[in-house]
């Protein structure tokens, strides 16, 4: 937060993503922190580079970790950027935190065993995702990626309402029940979701590839997911609204 007070310089990356010196200091504490855990490897955004698809392919359980995600929140002084860590497990994520160091509020989840959210002050609550869509249904966008699929996609929902909201808050939201529905149909890479992922499915939601298939971590050399839809109500096929031409888009590339 000190980085975010004082003013800092952005540069860009090769992908053309913008990185600052608040990704980097985050990327060095969390590694410390979690190798004083015990021994197993750790991939985070800032350091992937350094690890070939050929050593990381050999993984069954590692850690996950974005030091700082919503860079662009972060720059253009939203306060919605967060650091999101997960334990992935035979490609699945097995827990979950995702923390917000503007007012310092944590989210965690554990599938199978439960989501909660601690505040600042210690005050610590259990959560669980809307298990009815409202009506209209309270769809969930990002501050920075709106394109055309999304457009479409919302065209065919039916009636809604769209709220916006910046990095892996909006796992969070959706396990909050705060929102029903999700749709990104547009690039994530893995360490932007597995955290929120585990929270979201700890707390009774979905979030599925445009396969129906839960997003799997760690499959393949690239760490680009495909497009994929977070929910909790499961009684409605959110996927049949998906135009043809997202689901030709979004496969998960190599």
């Amino acid at each position: 937060m000190a980085v975010y007070r004082a003013g800092f310089s952005v540069e860009t990356k090769h992908d053309d993503s913008p990185v600052t010196e608040a990704d980097l200091r985050a990327h060095h504490v969390l590694l410390e922190g979690l190798a004083a855990l015990g021994d197993l490897p750790i991939l985070s955004e800032e350091g992937v580079e350094a690890i070939t698809p050929e050593e990381r392919l050999s993984w069954r359980r590692y850690w996950l970790v974005d030091p700082l995600d919503g860079t662009r929140e972060f720059v253009n002084r939203r306060d919605e950027f967060t650091v999101n860590v997960a334990l992935i497990e035979d490609h699945r994520p097995r827990l979950g935190v995702v923390h917000l160091p503007v007012t310092g509020e944590s989210w965690w989840g554990i599938p199978g065993h439960g989501a909660g959210r601690l505040t600042a002050s210690g005050q610590h609550t259990s959560i669980q995702a809307a298990g009815r869509a409202a009506s209209p249904v309270r769809v969930l966008g990002s501050h920075s990626h709106r394109d055309r699929f999304l457009g479409d996609y919302l065209e065919a929902l039916g009636p809604h309402t769209l709220h916006t909201a910046g990095s892996s808050l909006k796992f969070c939201r959706i396990a909050e029940g705060v929102a029903d529905l999700y749709p990104r149909f547009g690039p994530t890479a893995e360490w932007d979701t597995g955290a929120g992922q585990a929270v979201a499915e700890a707390a009774g939601a979905h979030v599925i590839d445009l396969d129906g298939q839960p997003l799997r971590y760690n499959t393949a050399p690239g760490l680009r997911n495909g497009f994929f839809l977070v929910y909790a109500d499961s009684r409605r096929d959110w996927l049949a609204q998906v135009p043809q031409h997202a689901r030709d888009a979004g496969r998960r590339g190599p």
